[in-house]
């Protein structure tokens, strides 16, 4: 299967129902039966008395429920329980989803451009998408949406969330919500658009270029190698080292994350995936070429770098190709699979856990990075679930051949680098983010790169001296 159309990596934001037959003209006048009681009951008699019984309910809300209920609605509820239910990130796509989801993964869609996923029956921001209205009005990772419009969001699927938050251009919402370190909510109003994701930036800072991949989608890998091409030229070929942005990217298709690893890593294991049977588990290797031919290199992530930011992460950390700076990422370490349903949608179904190079599952626990740098000075308070392990029904981290825990700590970064302040210093400005010298991790990440690269250029030198 075309991994494209096939497996997707990202944070769930768009989930739906779909239509199925009236299941009264299958389970006529069905009784309730007692296998409900024993949930250790298995095998097919045991599964036809659980239809039973679904079918009985069915009946009864058709039949008594306050107010008429189409016999759609019931089933596609029905369904988008059944998924979502499962997992987070398990659910189900009507027709108008599944293309609203396809619209998404070529890089345009209408909304806010906040990526977010259910948690506790309310909606949590994962991240804001660059340049979209949900950006410019600060929203951040870990919101919590609490009402849309004076509505409450309780009670709602995160597809009907996801549909009331979507509108003409031009039109706007009120989002009330809660966030860390506020005591009360607080409302967010923004004006809706047509979103066009620019999906890389990238700028030259003196001789190191920076570039910032927001989400991957089917632009990713072409448009980082246009970025990659640009700061060559802008640098007039002495471009000596590379800070990459992976902070606040959700993830996004899984052949755009083995793409971009290829950029930096000409061989090796990129990513592993295991399945329930193993006949459905793959392996993918590098057979690409280091564009900036083995260049210092920083990947900076946080707790909105989910999924595809996380494979590529972790295979340039497993491979020791780049020093890893910020803080610990999302820790999303599982597959969905797409699977069309003819002309009634689709299934978005976790079907699989992903490993880094070294064997490691991130499921729950992240990417820790190799020198930590937070954004501000303030201690991170977690009152808030903003981790994948945080949500409900998250699957378990198992399955791993490699160690569950963070790679041994560097023991080839130069000293600077490990003298590193964790936290910015108290004169350090407010976080501006049309200012990147207000960036702590960012400039850090900058000075990294420096350091690696002077490290580098002495010990060529010691190597040139060694031949003569």
């Amino acid at each position: 299967m075309k991994l494209r159309t096939g497996l997707l990596l990202g944070t769930a934001f768009v989930v739906g129902i779909a239509t199925a037959p009236a299941l009264h003209t299958l389970l006529p006048n069905l009784r309730i039966s007692a296998a409900y009681a024993d949930d250790t009951a298995e095998g097919p008699q045991d599964t036809y008395h659980l239809l039973t019984l679904f079918g009985e309910v069915f009946e009864k809300v058709r039949a008594d429920y306050v107010a008429p209920v189409k016999d759609r609605d019931l089933i596609d509820n029905a369904l988008n329980g059944m998924l979502t239910g499962l997992d987070p990130h398990s659910s189900y796509m009507d027709a108008k989803q599944y293309r609203d989801m396809q619209i998404t993964t070529k890089g345009e869609f209408g909304g806010l451009g906040l990526e977010v996923t259910s948690d506790q029956g309310l909606v949590k921001v994962i991240s804001p998408i660059d340049d979209t209205p949900a950006a410019r009005a600060g929203m951040k990772a870990g919101d919590l949406i609490l009402s849309l419009d004076g509505k409450s969001v309780e009670g709602l699927s995160l597809n009907d969330a996801v549909d009331r938050m979507r509108g003409p251009a031009g039109s706007t919402i009120t989002l009330n919500i809660k966030r860390e370190h506020i005591d009360k909510p607080i409302d967010v109003v923004m004006t809706r658009e047509i979103i066009h994701i620019q999906v890389v930036k990238s700028a030259l800072y003196g001789d190191i270029g920076y570039i910032r991949l927001s989400q991957f989608n089917e632009e990713s890998d072409p448009k980082l190698r246009e970025a990659i091409a640009k700061l060559k030229a802008e640098s007039h070929g002495n471009l000596k080292g590379l800070v990459f942005d992976l902070r606040n990217n959700p993830g996004g298709l899984l052949d755009q994350a083995v793409d971009v690893c290829e950029d930096f890593i000409p061989d090796g294991e990129i990513v592993s995936t295991r399945a329930r049977h193993p006949e459905d588990s793959q392996r993918w290797d590098a057979k690409g070429t280091d564009l900036i031919d083995g260049l210092p290199m920083v990947v900076l992530i946080n707790g909105g770098s989910a999924s595809a930011s996380e494979i590529v992460a972790g295979a340039l950390q497993d491979h020791r190709r780049a020093v890893i700076v910020g803080t610990r990422s999302f820790g999303k370490g599982s597959v969905q699979t797409v699977i069309p349903m003819g002309n009634d949608g689709a299934i978005r179904l976790t079907t699989a856990r992903y490993y880094t190079p070294s064997g490691r599952s991130i499921q729950g626990l992240g990417i820790a990075p190799d020198v930590p740098v937070q954004e501000t000075r303030e201690d991170e308070i977690h009152y808030l679930p903003d981790r994948e392990a945080d949500l409900n029904h998250a699957l378990k981290n198992e399955g791993g051949s490699g160690p569950t825990k963070p790679p041994a700590a560097r023991d080839d970064l130069p000293t600077q680098v490990k003298q590193i302040d964790q936290k910015p210093p108290t004169t350090w400005p407010k976080f501006d983010l049309a200012n990147p010298l207000t960036d702590y991790q960012l400039q850090e990440g900058i000075q990294v790169v420096k350091d690696l690269e002077g490290q580098r250029h002495v010990s060529a030198q010691d190597s040139d001296r060694g031949k003569n």
